[in-house]
Order: structure tokens, then sequence, then C-alpha cells
């Protein structure tokens, strides 16, 4: 964060790719487009524009008949996923399915993304003036996550475990109330970790539930597993639920 503002201040342009030829293979991002959202949550940006070779995204192939451009999706907006297909562009790792699921959670953040057609001559500018021009707009929810939820949100390609719940603790989590993860509706612990790691979360019919930062090592949390302990073994403040969960919501 300090080095881009530093650039800013400077009029330097920071380009930052995933893919970059000194980037270590284990820490790579599947795409751009996460890469993109994980700054924009680091700035907080008041916009990012995710720019592709199609307007937006479409109740269809966007070449067939009666296929309409989703204009804006709301934070309470389902069954978008949908009408997404698989397609990438000839350069691109990531598909408009990785951009829809991007754009979701950073929006969650409360920052406006559109996705537009990078093809169109000023697009990005003729967003920011207001005209109408097609892109699909993500609007922002109104609350924030905090600078800690905001990096696990972001962290599920290093988390170092797998913790598997039972139904108890799943729908503690998922239910309209914060909670933490409680060592007794803990089933199994997979790889390994140490405290401060972030790790998966995962009930017994293998639905991804969220991510959190583990308060035991993966040798404690085995050996304490199912047992009550006063400690939780992910704190709701350092628990981020995944919003595609049965149920799921954002903490």
């Amino acid at each position: 964060r300090n080095c881009i503002l530093a650039m800013l201040d400077n009029n330097i342009i920071p380009v930052v790719n995933e893919n970059d030829t000194i980037s270590v293979n284990e820490l790579m991002f599947t795409d751009n487009d996460e890469l993109s959202c994980l700054i924009s949550s680091m700035m907080d940006c008041r916009a990012l524009f995710i720019l592709t070779n199609v307007d937006g995204i479409y109740t269809g192939l966007p070449e067939s008949d009666g296929t309409e451009l989703i204009r804006k999706i709301e934070p309470e907006s389902a069954g978008i996923e949908q009408y997404i297909f698989s397609f990438r562009s000839e350069f691109g790792r990531g598909g408009m399915h990785t951009k829809y699921r991007s754009a979701r959670k950073l929006s969650s953040d409360g920052i406006n993304v559109y996705i537009a057609n990078g093809l169109r001559d000023s697009i990005v500018t003729d967003i920011i003036r207001g005209k109408d021009v097609p892109c699909t707009h993500f609007i922002p929810s109104q609350g924030k996550r905090n600078g800690v939820k905001k990096w696990i949100a972001y962290s599920e390609h290093f988390a170092r475990g797998t913790i598997y719940i039972n139904t108890g603790a799943r729908e503690a989590l998922l239910g309209p109330k914060a909670s933490s993860l409680l060592l007794v509706g803990v089933t199994g612990i997979e790889g390994y970790f140490e405290k401060g790691d972030v790790v998966r979360i995962v009930d017994g019919d293998g639905n991804w539930i969220g991510l959190g930062k583990s308060e035991y090592d993966s040798e404690k949390a085995k050996e304490n597993a199912g047992k009550k302990c006063s400690k939780p073994l992910v704190h709701y403040h350092y628990l981020v639920i995944n919003e595609k969960s049965p149920i799921g919501r954002q903490l």
C-alpha cells in the first residue's frame, strides 16, 4: 500500500501483474481479476473497472437473440451465475465466472465494480462521467469489512489447512448471529498450520463454509477437536463466511 501511494504521489502509474517474472509460484494469484480486487480493497478505492471483450454480464450468450445485458447487480441479487458461460479471452487466465465472483466479493467491501468492454473508446471516462454506456455495475454494500477481514477474504489460495465441522457448528456459523468456531464442533483437521495461519472451513458434505485465522496450530487443534475448550479455534473477528454457502452471508 505504501509503495503504491508513493508511486501515485510521484505521478507514476503502478502496473501490477499476477504472473510477474519475480513472482513466487506458490504465492501467485489465479488471475488478474482476483489481484485487482485485492489491490482495490487494500487501497480503499472508490471503484474498480474490469475491462474485457464484451459489454458485461448477459442473460445468456452475448451473440444470441433475446439475450440481455445485466446493467446492475445489487448486493442481494441472486441466481446471476447461472447465466455465465466459462469462456476466456485469448490472453486471459480468468473467465467471466472469476470476474463475477471477484466483483461480488469486492462490492461487499463497499466498492463499486464495473465490468465493461475495453474495446469501446473512452469507456472508463464515459462511465465516470455518468454517460449511459453498456456495462454491468455491481452496486456496493453499505457496510464494510475491517482491514483484517478484507485480507482473510482474499486468502483462499494461501490457506494452510482445512477444518471439518459438524452440522451444529455449520448452522451456528451460517446463522443470523455472529459466532466463533468452537473446537467442540470440529470433526477433523487436515494439513499442517501454525497459530495465526489462515485455514479453510468445510462442512461434512464438502461445502466450503469460509476462511479464518486459526487460534491454534494444527497439532493442538487435532488434540482438542471435538472437546469443549474456552478459546475458539477461529474467533468471529477473524472469520469470513463464504457468500456462496447455503444460506451464507458475509460477516
